[in-house]
């Protein structure tokens, strides 16, 4: 019997067969066509792989209005280095020392400034400078006399591109040992060095040329006897940490107003171990040289007769002299608007115990070389150097 087809088919009537269709093989020779972009778009009858919103998900969808809650750090500003330059007029080299003596430090140094000019340590020529915009060198750092043409000519050339100057050790700041020149004329200076000198052989008698070589002069002039100089740092040579602390200052921006000394603002007295063993009614009657006695290495040394410059002379030096066993030479200069030799030379009248004349000029020759002895250092800014310094023959 015919079912009705309205009638629904019974469990024994076989299932339907499934609407998919079976897959056709392709014929190898035909040629097999790129599915068009509308096959590839879902039905909505087809099933698709939903990501999971998540509650970040959420958040993300609205960027504009929801702060981010990780710290982006920014890019640290590039800095622009400072840049040093170094130089040395008429010096012994131990200035430059004092950089290489700076130790591990140095690396700190080098890592934190420019070095664009140093002849004494790098293949640095003159023309590199002066190729340099004007006021481009942060500080320059020079060091020794103006003794000579070219030394002078270099102090210009550094002035007119640096923003800052520094005359860094005791001859640039006073002179220094080279000064002491100033007590001789050219003429005998040049005749002593190349034809009277027991250790110098010259059957020709020559003489430098200074048509060939750079002009040497009759006077010996301090660094801002020749430019304008903006700080100064004293010391035969400075310290290490006296450098240390000048870079400091000029890396934060805490410079000194112009024209300071950096250093200490005290005499070296004031700092010394042995001020407390000077009495306070100092009196003596001869100077004694250092190698006539046996010092006493706790006692002060102008409570032994010797003569020392400490009460003379600015502190800061570490006092490497005193702790020795040598009484102070004066190297860091005197305190502020003091002549260092007038000063100490009022001072020895006042303890010196001399009442005849005998026995002052006793006293006096005692100390046979007073110039040496008293401005060993700061000729050129001393009172006695000061009418030769205004001597501009010979000078550009």
């Amino acid at each position: 019997m015919k079912q009705n087809s309205k009638t629904k088919p019974s469990s024994k009537a076989k299932p339907a067969k499934s609407k998919a269709k079976t897959p056709v093989k392709q014929n190898s020779k035909a040629p097999i066509k790129a599915p068009s972009k509308a096959s590839l778009k879902p039905t909505s009858k087809t099933k698709q792989s939903v990501p999971l919103k998540t509650k970040a998900s959420v958040k993300s969808t609205k960027p504009s209005t929801i702060k981010s809650t990780s710290k982006v750090k920014p890019k640290p500003p590039i800095k622009i280095k400072p840049k040093v330059a170094f130089y040395w007029c008429s010096s012994c080299g131990g200035c430059e020392e004092t950089v290489v003596d700076l130790e591990e430090k140095i690396l700190d140094v080098v890592a934190a400034v420019d070095i664009v000019f140093w002849p004494c340590a790098m293949d640095f020529k003159y023309d590199d400078v002066e190729a340099m915009p004007d006021q481009s060198i942060t500080v320059s750092f020079i060091n020794g006399a103006i003794r000579s043409s070219e030394q002078e000519e270099i102090a210009h050339l550094l002035r007119k591109k640096s923003q800052i100057v520094i005359a860094f050790g005791a001859c640039a700041y006073m002179g220094g040992i080279p000064a002491l020149a100033n007590l001789k004329s050219k003429a005998g200076i040049l005749e002593r060095s190349y034809l009277k000198s027991p250790t110098v052989i010259n059957k020709e008698k020559t003489l430098p040329d200074e048509k060939k070589l750079p002009q040497f002069y009759d006077t010996v002039y301090a660094l801002d006897q020749v430019i304008d100089v903006d700080y100064y740092v004293p010391g035969c040579p400075p310290t290490s940490a006296l450098l240390a602390q000048v870079v400091t200052l000029l890396l934060k921006g805490q410079l000194p107003p112009k024209g300071s000394v950096v250093g200490a603002k005290q005499s070296l007295c004031a700092t010394c171990d042995r001020n407390s063993s000077k009495p306070d009614d100092l009196k003596t009657s001869v100077v004694k040289r250092i190698y006539q006695i046996q010092a006493d290495p706790d006692k002060c040394f102008l409570a032994q007769g010797i003569l020392c410059m400490g009460p003379a002379t600015r502190a800061g030096c570490e006092g490497p002299c005193v702790s020795g066993n040598m009484p102070c030479t004066g190297c860091f200069g005197p305190l502020d608007g003091q002549d260092q030799g007038a000063k100490l030379i009022g001072a020895f009248g006042g303890f010196h115990t001399a009442e005849t004349e005998k026995q002052v000029q006793e006293m006096v020759d005692s100390i046979p070389d007073p110039a040496g002895t008293f401005y060993r250092y700061g000729l050129s800014k001393s009172l006695l150097g000061s009418k030769r310094s205004n001597n501009k023959e010979g000078r550009s």
